[in-house]
C-alpha cells in the first residue's frame, strides 16, 4: 500500500507541536523510518515539513488574513493542515494549488474532522486565488513587524539584531538563514590529495554536486546528497560532516604536535576529532552519554581511538586532578543556537529573552568550572554557535575581567558569509603565574 506523503508530514508536524524534540531530530527519524520510499517522496516530506516550521510566522500571518478562526485557536491537526496547504500554494511550484487544497480536505475527513472540511477548503482556496495579492506589513510603517513576518523570525530577535548589526546587515542575515545550505564535509588528515579527488569524482558520478571550500583545502560542500552514510569513503572514515566555522575554530587554536588538548563540551565532536589529528592526545568530555557514544563511533570510524579519551563529565564541576594540564582547552558552551537556525529551524520559537539570561548564567558556571585546566601560557578557545553579543563578545570581556586571560583573537562569523553557520570563537591566552578567579 502506497504511503500518503502528506499524511506523514502531518504526523511529523503534530509531533513537533508536542515540543519534546527539535524539528531536525524528528524529521531525521521520520526519513529513517520511511527510508524505503523513493528519493522524490523523501525530498517532498523533508521540504514540506521543514518549510512549515521555517515559515511558520509568515504562514500564520497569511492564514489569519483569510480565516475567521485565528490560527492559535484552531485544533492542532487543522492548524498543521492549513500551514501545509499554504506552504505548498506559495512555495512549491511543482504542486498544483488544487492538489494542495484537495489533499488537505481529504486528510481532514480521514482524521475525523469531516465537519471542518468546508472550512479547510474555503480558506485554502481563498489563499490560492489571491496569492498574488498577499501583502505583508509595510516596511516603512512597521519595519520590525515587516521583517518578522517576511522572514518568519520572532520580533524580539529581529530587534536584537537590528540594534547589533543595523537594518541592511540584519536583512542579509535573515535572508541567509532561510537559504538552502549545502552539507559540509572534511577529509581525514591521512587522506591524500589524490584520494580526495577520487572520492570527489565518485560522489559526482552519484549525482552529488561537489564544490571545494574557499577557506580550507580539506573541506568540501555537497549538494543534492540524501545522506552521507551511503557515500564512498564514509564507512572507511575518510571524511566527517563538520561546518567550516567549527574547523576554523580549531585552526585558530594553533595546535602543535605533542600538545595535550581538553574539550570540555565536546558534542557533537567535530572539533575534538579534528584536534586529535593535530595533537598528541585529546580528552573529550560531555554531560550526555548518548552524545558521547556518537563521538566514540566517529572516533572508531576515523581511526582516532588511540588519540582520544572520552569521559562523561559536567563541565560546571571543577576537576582538580586536571588543573593546569592542557595546552589548549576548547570550550564550546551551550548557547541560544541562533547561528544554526538554517539547520535547527524551530530554535527561534523556543529561545526567549529569559532563556538567554539562563544560558549566560550556565556559560559562566562552565567557565568557572573549567578555566583552570589551561596551563599558564596555554590557550582557551571559547566558542558558541550563536550571533548574540551577550553570549559572545560580552562573555569574553567577562572572562578577561575575572580570570587570568588575555584576548588574542575573536571572530564573529555570520551565516551570510558563504556556506557557513553563524558562529563565534575567541582565542584567549592564560597569563603566566596568575591565580585568577572570582
Amino acid at each position: 500500500m502506497a504511503e500518503n506523503t502528506r499524511e506523514i508530514v502531518l504526523d511529523t508536524l503534530l509531533e513537533m507541536e508536542r515540543g519534546r524534540e527539535y524539528s531536525n531530530q524528528i524529521i531525521k527519524a521520520v526519513l529513517d523510518k520511511y527510508d524505503y520510499l523513493d528519493s522524490q517522496d523523501k525530498r517532498f516530506i523533508k521540504r514540506l515539513a521543514e518549510g512549515c516550521v521555517e515559515r511558520r510566522i509568515e504562514l500564520d500571518y497569511i492564514l489569519n488574513q483569510y480565516s475567521t478562526v485565528p490560527v492559535n485557536r484552531m485544533k492542532p491537526l487543522i492548524r498543521c493542515l492549513m500551514r501545509m496547504g499554504v506552504y505548498q500554494i506559495l512555495y512549491m511550484d511543482g504542486v498544483p494549488d488544487s492538489a494542495a487544497c484537495n489533499e488537505a480536505v481529504k486528510l481532514a475527513g480521514q482524521r475525523k474532522f469531516t465537519n471542518l472540511k468546508g472550512f479547510v477548503n474555503g480558506v485554502l482556496r481563498k489563499v490560492a486565488a489571491r496569492k498574488d495579492e498577499i501583502s505583508l506589513p509595510d516596511f516603512e510603517a512597521e519595519p520590525l513587524r515587516h521583517l518578522s513576518v517576511r522572514y518568519s523570525m520572532p520580533e524580539w530577535i529581529v530587534q536584537m539584531w537590528l540594534e547589533e548589526y543595523g537594518t541592511q546587515q540584519t536583512r542579509e542575515l535573515l535572508e541567509q538563514l532561510l537559504a538552502v545550505h549545502p552539507v559540509t564535509v572534511r577529509f581525514a588528515g591521512r587522506i591524500t590529495q589524490a584520494q580526495r579527488q577520487a572520492y570527489v569524482e565518485n560522489w559526482q558520478r552519484e549525482g552529488v554536486r561537489v564544490t571545494p571550500s574557499e577557506y580550507l583545502d580539506y573541506a568540501y560542500y555537497l549538494e543534492g546528497v540524501q545522506g552521507v552514510t551511503g557515500l564512498a569513503g564514509y564507512a572507511e572514515g575518510a571524511f566527517l560532516v563538520q561546518d567550516i566555522s567549527s574547523m576554523l575554530c580549531v585552526e585558530a587554536a594553533g595546535l602543535r604536535e605533542g600538545a595535550f588538548v581538553m574539550d570540555v563540551c565536546a558534542a557533537p565532536g567535530g572539533k575534538a576529532l579534528l584536534a586529535a589529528q593535530r595533537a598528541a592526545h585529546v580528552l573529550a568530555r560531555d554531560v550526555s552519554e548518548q552524545k558521547m557514544e556518537r563521538i566514540r563511533e566517529n572516533a572508531r570510524r576515523m581511526g582516532l581511538e588511540d588519540k582520544m579519551t572520552l569521559e562523561l563529565w559536567d563541565a560546571c564541576l571543577p576537576d582538580e586532578s586536571r588543573a593546569e594540564s592542557a595546552d589548549v582547552v576548547f570550550m564550546d558552551v551551550p548557547c541560544s543556537g541562533l547561528g544554526v537556525l538554517g539547520k535547527k529551524r524551530d530554535i527561534k520559537y523556543r529561545v526567549t529573552p529569559e532563556s538567554l539570561k539562563e544560558l549566560t548564567e550556565l556559560q559562566r558556571r562552565i567557565i568557572e568550572g573549567s578555566w583552570r585546566y589551561v596551563k599558564p601560557g596555554g590557550v582557551l578557545m571559547y566558542s558558541t554557535c550563536t550571533i548574540n553579543r551577550q553570549e559572545n563578545q560580552d562573555m569574553c570581556g567577562w572572562i578577561c575581567e575575572n580570570f587570568p586571560f588575555t584576548l588574542e583573537e575573536s571572530r564573529q562569523l555570520l551565516p551570510r558569509q558563504a556556506h557557513m553557520d553563524g558562529f563565534f570563537f575567541a582565542r584567549l591566552r592564560r597569563e603566566m603565574d596568575q591565580a585568577g578567579g572570582i
